[in-house]
């Protein structure tokens, strides 16, 4: 049996930040991952180039059943923060939009800087192994230092700390398991329901048969989701594919969608569409009506939305129905692309499990739960990665 104080089960962004702040107060720290190589989701993510934060990342930008868990992690490590780190490492980087941070190169050099820090705080990294158990030290505390026992296809090691950083259900071709929430729940934690998050919805076969020939047209767009407990809006673009819709619009309004509900999606935001067939002299046709859509819509999504959706006639109250209509387009997805195609997983390890300030389980002391696995999902565009560095760090500093 070999002794370490904290064991990080999981080498993607929270455990290793979590490892790293562990490691420069002097404890021996341990981190297994079951892949062969450290952050392998962070090396795909933005494309490769790692959206590594948001610079107007807050509470108010994550869903979680208590709205408020995050608020202290997020004050106590926040975007200056790991922006601070990055500019210690050197690392070119720039804000795209919506204040989301890429780096210049690659996401490989977040890697790197990542599995620097650990080597100077002493961490010790081992890829490759499957974790068969984590229990609980059956012996007194006189006897051993540790409370812990981790059974790993590398050995058995003893802790004092676990810290449970292995994700979610998201991208299963990268590995994702539900171990994290099978450990919760052998210690008696509660988890809310888990589901694909930040994913493409997928047409009903009417609305596919309708508009999926139209693969690869885009819009920009106000998505919005009917009955969702927080009213949220997004602008931005959205996406027609081969199955439904995607898009970092759709991606974002996927969070909040409840099955059998429906999205509505605003297709000309700040538009009067048909304000020049007002006008005392206008002509009133279909033409004009295909012309003016053609100002906010691509030519094929405006000349299907015409057939689709005709003017019901040409007098004011029908031309007041149109604009509504374009304004207001209200689809019932059949259901989401699953975990497949999910960004990231929703639910989770109950925050009411976890102390706000240590994620630190109520529970079972010394044990603690990070990252994805918790019950907290940011918004598409770096807010998911800032909550691996902030719960990482807020463990770390404690366990």
């Amino acid at each position: 049996m070999q002794s370490v104080d904290v064991v990080v089960l999981g080498a993607g962004a929270a455990g290793l930040m979590c490892a790293i702040e562990a490691g420069r107060r002097g404890r021996r720290v341990l981190v297994f991952d079951h892949a062969d190589r450290i952050g392998k989701k962070i090396l795909i993510s933005g494309g490769g180039r790692c959206n590594f934060t948001n610079i107007h990342c807050r509470a108010e930008s994550f869903l979680s059943n208590n709205p408020h868990f995050a608020k202290s992690a997020l004050a106590r490590f926040t975007p200056a923060d790991f922006i601070a780190l990055v500019e210690k490492h050197k690392i070119q980087y720039h804000e795209k939009t919506l204040g989301q941070l890429f780096c210049d190169r690659s996401a490989q050099d977040i890697v790197n800087m990542l599995e620097r820090e650990c080597r100077e705080a002493n961490v010790r990294i081992v890829t490759g192994t499957k974790i068969a158990s984590v229990d609980e030290a059956k012996n007194t505390a006189a006897e051993h230092s540790y409370r812990f026992v981790v059974e790993t296809s590398s050995g058995s090691f003893g802790a004092t700390s676990v810290v449970v950083a292995t994700g979610g259900l998201s991208i299963p071709k990268m590995g994702a398991t539900g171990f994290g929430y099978q450990l919760a729940e052998q210690f008696g934690l509660g988890i809310v329901p888990y589901r694909p998050a930040l994913v493409p919805l997928v047409f009903d076969p009417h609305d596919h048969e309708r508009w999926c020939d139209l693969s690869g047209v885009s819009a920009e767009v106000i998505a919005s989701a009917d009955g969702a407990k927080r009213p949220v809006k997004f602008r931005e673009k959205m996406l027609i594919t081969h199955r439904g819709l995607s898009g970092p619009a759709i991606l974002q309004i996927s969070s909040y969608w409840q099955p059998g509900k429906a999205i509505e999606l605003d297709l000309a935001p700040d538009a009067r569409v048909l304000a020049s067939l007002y006008a005392g002299n206008a002509r009133r046709d279909r033409s004009m009506a295909l012309a003016a859509v053609k100002s906010v819509l691509s030519t094929r999504l405006a000349e299907r939305w015409l057939t689709v959706f005709p003017p019901a006639g040409w007098s004011n109250i029908a031309l007041d129905k149109f604009e509504r209509d374009l304004h207001a387009w209200k689809i019932v997805p059949a259901g989401t692309e699953g975990y497949a195609k999910a960004e990231v997983t929703a639910g989770g390890v109950d925050t009411a499990e976890l102390d706000a300030k240590t994620m630190e389980s109520r529970r079972v002391p010394g044990l603690y739960f990070i990252g994805e696995v918790v019950d907290v999902t940011g918004w598409l565009g770096g807010y998911n990665f800032q909550w691996a560095w902030a719960s990482g760090a807020s463990a770390g500093r404690v366990a």
